[in-house]
């Protein structure tokens, strides 16, 4: 049996004179971005999906106010106490629990010890959100602990700012949105100024997502990515608006060539996808998968040629998937330099188009590409153990 953080809370099943919860796991999904990359922190458009992929977190209540977190992936255990107020400084998996503890520790909340069994089906370093699940994760761990929670909206913006403090990465806030308010059988198209969500239909019937691994693992957190945010931000300061979510077509057409050839690029590519994410969204509406699929192939040659964060495995992906029959449409996913490829396809020839996708790929990479095709996924959950 499910339980929200606040449901679990108030059914006490346990008898121990804390009045804590007993054991429970915690589970959050990882994400796909469909359209709209690296215009988060430009305020502007975006259409994640949770998917069924993602990070789960087995909790057993202490009667200390010590922290131990284990997981699979990563040698090591990491422990820290409660009782003092946590710093960043970690370069590794565990700055992002432990941003997200900081954050509670901040807000006055009262957490009570505990140890965590950490577990993933999401790959690391995939481009699927992995961190995000993982500090969306270890918030509703807090909140099933303490019997209380936050709004969604709060609750996804305290995992950015972890992400931000703790973990370096000056990331935007889709990922977190994603994972927070992730609903099955919907993608979701977010406003990244005003925050404002709609829910779209997606997948289902004659259409399925299938996420390819490229095998090139990725990291946000080695500049790259600040370099690109500084980029565009720089471009919005020489085009006299404060982001470049507000730059005009006729401001674009007088401004641009002024621009310095870098900045040029990257604002081309910032002001294009926002005008492609929101056509996508038509486009599915009125199942005109054609064009979906287009949008998402100019997509992703604007990223590797404008915003330059694909990488040559990516690119081999999207031309591999020009020749399957069945394929839509097909781009890099998330933030870029490896991780995943996305690909639109029709439900009822999924597997052979991921034999082929595996074939093709392996022969001309030597690398064994993993392949999933997954539906959009509800958001984190906490259930009794």
């Amino acid at each position: 049996m499910t339980f929200s953080p606040n449901t679990l809370a108030s059914r006490r099943l346990h008898s121990d004179r804390s009045n804590r919860p007993g054991a429970f796991v915690v589970s959050a999904p990882g994400r796909v971005n469909l359209i709209g990359e690296h215009t988060d922190y430009n305020e502007g458009f975006v259409l994640p999906m949770a998917i069924e992929k993602g990070i789960s977190i087995a909790v057993r209540p202490r009667e200390d106010r010590l922290v131990v977190l284990k997981t699979a992936a990563e040698a090591g255990v990491v422990t820290v106490d409660l009782a003092e107020p946590l710093r960043s400084g970690r370069r590794d998996w565990a700055c992002y629990p432990l941003g997200v503890l900081a954050g509670f520790q901040a807000l006055g909340w009262e957490i009570p010890g505990f140890d965590a069994e950490i577990s993933a089906t999401l790959p690391a370093g995939g481009g699927l959100s992995s961190s995000a699940a993982l500090e969306v994760a270890m918030a509703t761990v807090v909140e099933t602990l303490c019997g209380k929670s936050l709004s969604l909206e709060q609750k996804a913006l305290l995992c950015q700012q972890a992400e931000h403090e703790f973990a370096g990465v000056p990331c935007g806030i889709m990922d977190q949105f994603a994972v927070t308010f992730g609903k099955a059988g919907h993608a979701m198209l977010l406003d990244c100024r005003s925050r404002e969500l709609r829910y779209v239909p997606f997948g289902g019937g004659d259409v399925s997502l299938l996420v390819i691994n490229s095998g090139v693992k990725h990291s946000l957190a080695d500049g790259e990515y600040a370099k690109r945010r500084a980029q565009c931000e720089s471009a919005a300061g020489l085009l006299q608006v404060r982001s470049l979510r507000d730059v005009t077509p006729a401001q674009w057409l007088a401004g641009k060539e002024a621009l310095p050839t870098i900045e040029r690029k990257r604002a081309a590519h910032v002001l294009s996808e926002n005008e492609r994410a929101v056509a996508f969204v038509k486009a599915l509406e009125v199942n005109d998968l054609g064009t979906a699929g287009r949008l998402m192939y100019e997509s992703h040659e604007s990223l590797r040629v404008d915003y330059e964060v694909s990488c040559s495995e990516l690119d081999r992906l999207v031309e591999i998937s020009r020749g399957i029959a069945g394929v839509h449409g097909c781009r890099m996913t998330g933030g870029g330099f490896g991780g995943c490829a996305v690909a639109l396809i029709e439900s009822a020839r999924a597997e052979e188009i991921g034999v082929q996708f595996y074939s093709c790929y392996r022969d001309s990479t030597g690398i064994a590409a993993g392949l999933f095709v997954t539906r959009a996924a509800d958001g984190p959950k906490a259930q009794q153990l």
